[in-house]
């Protein structure tokens, strides 16, 4: 399992609110809270996502906010393949787990890593390669079981599929 694409890059705190804008709660359709994501911080995001081609990047404490499994959700449904960054907010990243979203914390490669890098991440080895720049740096591999729950697509597809089972 792996996730490869161009980077759009953000800064620190990084909030719910600024992911998905709260006057779109009122929604679980996921195309509809794509084409939300990010747009009172960055009004260019729909048009410079490629879907499943694009990794997104950001400084400290990224998700932080509220508890809203929506954040993820429509980072995820916009196309996006991984989120990196130096740091997550703890129920940010479980929900992003939950929902099947991969994220990488590394404040080495979030430093590093510019808009418009194009980045390759290789989640069972431990890897994050900056190619543009020619840097690699050292992730903790995902473990079988955490690749079992992105790969299914999320936490209640894979016990639905029995991926969670030894």
């Amino acid at each position: 399992m792996n996730a490869k694409g161009k980077v759009i890059k953000y800064g620190n705190n990084v909030d719910t609110d600024v992911i998905i804008p709260a006057r779109y709660l009122n929604t679980t359709d996921e195309k509809e809270l794509a084409s939300h994501c990010m747009e009172d911080l960055d009004k260019t995001f729909p048009s410079r996502v490629a879907a499943g081609c694009t990794i997104m990047v950001a400084g400290q404490n990224f998700g932080c906010g509220s508890s809203r499994e929506h954040a993820p959700l429509s980072i995820k449904a916009a196309g996006i393949s991984c989120v990196i960054a130096e740091d997550f907010a703890r129920i940010f990243f479980r929900n992003a787990i939950n929902i099947g979203l991969p994220i990488v914390e590394s404040p080495e490669a979030a430093a590093s890593i510019e808009d418009g890098d194009n980045v390759e991440v290789y989640f069972d080895e431990g890897i994050i390669k900056n190619v543009t720049k020619g840097k690699e740096f050292k992730i903790a591999p995902f473990p079988p079981f955490l690749q079992a729950i992105i790969s299914a697509g999320g936490l209640l597809a894979a016990a639905e599929k029995g991926r969670l089972m030894p």
